[in-house]
């Protein structure tokens, strides 16, 4: 961040084809804050893209627009909150820009139990057969009903894992077991009085 490719648009360049640096006039307290955060920012993005790459082209969108308004930053008495609110905006809007989920929910280890998970109730074998119709669930009812149920995370958890709202995690939930009741030939739930359910 200290120093600035003249090379980043401009056809050309200089003679021999390496990239020229120019000092960039950096505020003494932006160059501490950049030193000391951007690891662990580089680290969140690098989990919501899987690649290090990807992650160190974000942040650095993300220290551009810091240092933009970093006098604004710095009136609000929080920089690291304030500067936390960016990273996250900016790491959500380019994985709404890619049509894509984030990498952990993908590639991380709750993704790779829920696919272990999905393997192993295929193979087992059951009376009721309700292991194979879990398995045979579609993929958000089949990820909410193993994380609450199978697994015992609470909803908020299962909304932070799946990247959805407890609500939508709710509606998913409702969805997915009405599916294994028909499924499994077992009888409707009685409706509460009074809430129309």
């Amino acid at each position: 961040m200290t120093d600035k490719s003249v090379q980043d648009d401009a056809p050309g360049g200089s003679c021999d084809g390496e990239a020229e640096h120019v000092p960039l006039d950096l505020p003494l307290d932006f160059e501490a804050f950049y030193l000391g955060h951007q690891e662990s920012f580089h680290a969140y993005a690098e989990i919501h893209f899987g690649s290090r790459k990807a992650a160190e082209e974000v942040i650095h969108h993300v220290f551009l627009e810091i240092l933009n308004g970093w006098d604004q930053l710095l009136r609000t008495g929080n920089v690291d909150q304030g500067a936390w609110a960016i990273v996250r905006r900016i790491v959500n809007e380019q994985l709404d820009k890619d049509c894509r989920a984030p990498a952990f929910v993908i590639n991380g280890p709750i993704a790779q139990t829920l696919r272990a998970a999905r393997d192993k109730l295929q193979i087992m074998e059951s009376t009721s057969g309700l292991y194979a119709a879990i398995a045979d669930l579609p993929g958000r009812q089949f990820e909410v009903i193993v994380l609450r149920f199978v697994l015992g995370y609470p909803t908020a958890k299962v909304a932070w894992y799946v990247g959805l709202d407890e609500r939508t995690v709710g509606h998913h939930l409702r969805k997915g077991r009405e599916r294994l009741r028909v499924v499994l030939g077992l009888p409707a739930e009685p409706r509460r009085k009074g809430t129309g359910q």
